[in-house]
């Protein structure tokens, strides 16, 4: 992806925030750029001086990535459970960082151990139980891989922190092209 193609993304990132922050307007994006209408998985993740304020994604679309990003970053502003009781407030948007996270396609992991930190994000199902991490979460923690299987298993998905070598547990693994912007770097009209 292109630099262009970021900035367009993360600049709907910040309207869609800034639209559902303040009542206004959720844009309606369109475009004729092959990579903004493919269809893939996305994360928007907001931080606020470096702290988790929301962070919404799905692995597949049947949308348009510029479409998707609109729904991930509205679902991150609005829909994090793990903030509903410290929602964002509108004089916190110029505090705001976003980062988009494009996915790869998930590849089930024969062995888990062979994920890359830094590199590989994991998802981790079994029964109707999942959890996941981006791949910047190994680097932003330290953690080893064994630590970051375990903490995604009890931490995300509810399982045993050791459920990740049950051969009956899903491990999959894939990458993200990612890029962000503080909010108010992100170019406006």
């Amino acid at each position: 992806m292109n630099d262009t193609q970021r900035q367009t993304l993360l600049k709907t990132a910040r309207d869609t925030v800034e639209a559902v922050i303040t009542g206004g307007a959720v844009p309606k994006p369109e475009s004729d750029d092959p990579e903004l209408n493919a269809h893939c998985g996305c994360f928007v993740t907001l931080k606020n001086q470096g702290q988790l304020r929301g962070c919404i994604g799905q692995f597949t679309s049947e949308v348009s990535l510029v479409e998707l990003v609109v729904e991930m970053a509205k679902a991150s502003a609005t829909s994090d459970p793990r903030f509903f009781a410290d929602r964002i407030m509108a004089d916190e948007l110029g505090q705001l960082d976003i980062e988009i996270s494009v996915l790869s396609l998930l590849k089930r992991a024969d062995e888990p151990l062979s994920l890359r930190l830094g590199v590989d994000g994991i998802y981790i199902k079994k029964g109707c139980a999942s959890g996941c991490f981006l791949p910047q979460v190994a680097t932003e923690t330290g953690w080893s891989k064994e630590e970051f299987l375990s903490y995604c298993c009890a931490h995300k998905a509810g399982l045993p922190a050791e459920a990740w070598k049950d051969p009956t547990t899903e491990v999959y693994l894939f990458t993200a092209e990612v890029f962000g912007s503080p909010f108010e770097a992100i170019g406006g009209d």
